[in-house]
């Protein structure tokens, strides 16, 4: 049986209704959340907030370093592994602000991140959701905003044309490769490491399906909430460098997507529950269908002699193989695995 979570604080000042709350799930992330927090310090002046950590049962001296060093910070231990959506939804029952930002323990936010997305919220009553611009230490940008997933952009994906074509508005749709990144612009959907959500609006429409373990749970949350009538933006004000997957990769006995930054096995069954959920069998198939078939063609194109060609088969048989259990592990899409999956 999971134990019961335990909620402690060190004294700090009262605040009845911070404005902003930020809400960070760690696990195994020592290396990473001094930097994180340090940054929300920086701009705590700005706003009165306050700050809900949940810890996943980390082992690593994650909860040392912050009841020691951030007295400020509302702690929270799971008390196990509840993964991102269940994490968050802990946070959000201790919440008391009317925005909550979503930060990852490998995010750091650059000077005025917070500022720049409360100020477009407040500005923007219909705004539900903002992201901001992702980089990497050295000040490349990232992938910061999607189109919803489907069939079509996953094969212009595999095939490599999003890559090839990234001007495009057609075939570097998926990610807006072709968009400048300059400007404010209404999107699908914004990657959970940095995230302001409206607090009226998950009052309206819930937070975080705890299907989800880990992956596709900021989809679905921008999926409902363009289907109640809000919107979501990406913006470039909000500045946040961000490492990627690095509770992630610290997860043992798991296979990474060649990214490196996703767990294969979790994005396999993650994608299996969102289709199924939101658009149905058919949905399901059709994007499982499409990798299936993409990484077959390749085993046939790869039925060269040499060791190349040899991997090459083998990656695509595992992907596969792969995909096909997490069908069956989530019962085509309509339940979700014991947690921690």
């Amino acid at each position: 049986m999971k134990e019961a979570s335990t909620i402690s604080a060190a004294p700090r000042a009262k605040i009845k209704a911070p404005l902003v709350s930020n809400l960070i799930v760690t696990y195994n992330s020592a290396d990473e959340i001094r930097a994180c927090l340090d940054s929300i310090r920086a701009q705590s002046a700005d706003f009165e907030m306050e700050t809900i950590l949940v810890d996943n049962a980390s082992r690593d001296g994650t909860v040392d370093i912050v009841r020691a060093e951030y007295p400020e910070v509302k702690f929270i231990d799971s008390g196990y592994n509840a993964g991102f959506a269940a994490a968050n939804n802990l946070a959000f029952q201790q919440a008391g602000g009317r925005f909550m930002l979503l930060i990852n323990p490998d995010s750091v936010m650059r000077p005025e991140a917070i500022a720049a997305s409360i100020n477009y919220m407040a500005s923007h009553p219909r705004c539900g959701i903002v992201g901001g611009l992702l980089v990497d230490g050295e000040g490349h940008s990232h992938p910061s905003a999607r189109k919803f997933p489907t069939a079509l952009t996953k094969l212009i994906t595999l095939s490599g044309l999003a890559e090839r074509f990234s001007s495009s508005r057609f075939f570097g749709a998926g990610d807006f490769r072709w968009f400048d990144h300059k400007s404010p612009l209404a999107v699908d959907w914004v990657p959970g490491a940095f995230t302001c959500v409206r607090r009226s609006m998950i009052e309206e429409i819930g937070f975080f399906d705890e299907r989800f373990f880990l992956y596709y749970e900021e989809t679905d949350l921008c999926l409902r909430a363009k289907r109640h009538g809000w919107g979501t933006f990406f913006i470039p004000d909000s500045v946040i460098e961000h490492e990627g997957g690095a509770s992630s990769k610290k997860i043992e006995g798991q296979t990474f997507d060649p990214a490196g930054s996703q767990v294969r096995r979790f994005r396999m069954m993650a994608e299996c529950l969102y289709h199924r959920k939101n658009f149905g069998l058919a949905s399901l198939l059709a994007n499982v269908g499409v990798e299936i078939l993409w990484h077959q063609l390749r085993r046939l194109v790869n039925l060269r002699p040499g060791e190349l060609a040899k991997n090459k088969r083998r990656y695509s048989a595992e992907i596969v193989k792969g995909l096909q259990k997490a069908m069956l592990d989530t019962a085509y899409g309509r339940t979700s695995p014991a947690t921690p999956w």
